[in-house]
């Protein structure tokens, strides 16, 4: 794994963005976290350039794993434009985006921006609409254990324990639960204006969803798959909200199958 920060300027102003690689050859992967941070995917990443022929670049969304987050970053469009200044900046092209819970969200309002350095998106139990009926559970009034009942299929392999924890540890988890409050936004983890905009999305688009999630649940996920044009939904059972921490072996080939189905060339930039 490489590791580098990448100074971004965009009009609202200027932020520095933390990137890992995993893999050095083959299909570029933007890899999106959720709000639980960077380690929600980082094994995922090691696991799917192990596997495949992938590079895949896992971003620190600002306010994330100890980073910093400028002033006028304060919601998710504003962070789909970070990453897409960020694909210029690292001048990737035929690249498949994965994004889970918000970073799908971030996903989605990626899609909507239109980049030509996008080949196709992956949704996995993303936020951001609004489904009548289908809350989001409020995760920020639930102490880690009850989260953790929400999010897991089986909850005995993910027992969270804060003792575990350093002083450090704690204190990027409060920053990581501080930006998640900002880029969520005054309509808790959703844009009332998204399901609408998403019909502009041209890019493929695949919605994948564990089955047991029960922080956005599999119903709202066939929502959010109707509101982009000729988005496919795969239900995948026997996992959660987060299918890449709980049963990566699964979600890999599903992601990758679709990656290569919609990939804009077989040479790998």
């Amino acid at each position: 794994m490489t590791s580098a920060t990448h100074t971004l300027k965009l009009d609202q102003g200027t932020v520095d963005v933390t990137v890992d690689l995993r893999g050095s050859e083959g299909r570029p992967f933007l890899l999106l976290h959720g709000g639980g941070g960077p380690q929600t995917v980082t094994p995922f990443a090691g696991f799917l350039a192990g596997q495949r022929p992938a590079r895949v670049f896992t971003p620190f969304h600002p306010g994330f794993g100890g980073t910093d987050r400028p002033e006028w970053l304060t919601d998710v469009p504003a962070l789909a434009q970070v990453y897409a200044q960020l694909l210029e900046e690292l001048d990737l092209r035929d690249v498949a985006v994965v994004g889970n819970s918000i970073g799908g969200w971030i996903a989605a309002e990626l899609a909507i921006l239109g980049s030509e350095r996008v080949s196709s998106v992956t949704l996995v139990n993303a936020v951001g609409v609004r489904v009548p009926g289908h809350p989001i559970a409020d995760t920020f009034s639930l102490a880690p254990p009850e989260l953790a009942r929400l999010s897991f299929h089986d909850l005995s392999k993910f027992r969270f324990d804060a003792s575990a924890l350093s002083e450090e540890q704690l204190a990027v988890m409060a920053a990581n639960r501080v930006a998640l409050q900002v880029y969520s936004g005054p309509n808790y983890m959703a844009d009332p204006t998204l399901t609408d905009r998403l019909a502009e999305v041209t890019h493929p688009t695949l919605v994948a969803w564990g089955a047991s999630d029960q922080v956005v649940d599999s119903d709202y996920g066939r929502a959010y798959a109707r509101a982009v044009p000729g988005a496919e939904f795969r239900l995948l059972e026997g996992t959660g909200h987060m299918p890449q921490t709980e049963t990566p072996e699964q979600l890999l080939p599903v992601v990758w199958d679709f990656t290569e189905t919609h990939a804009t060339s077989r040479t790998h930039n």
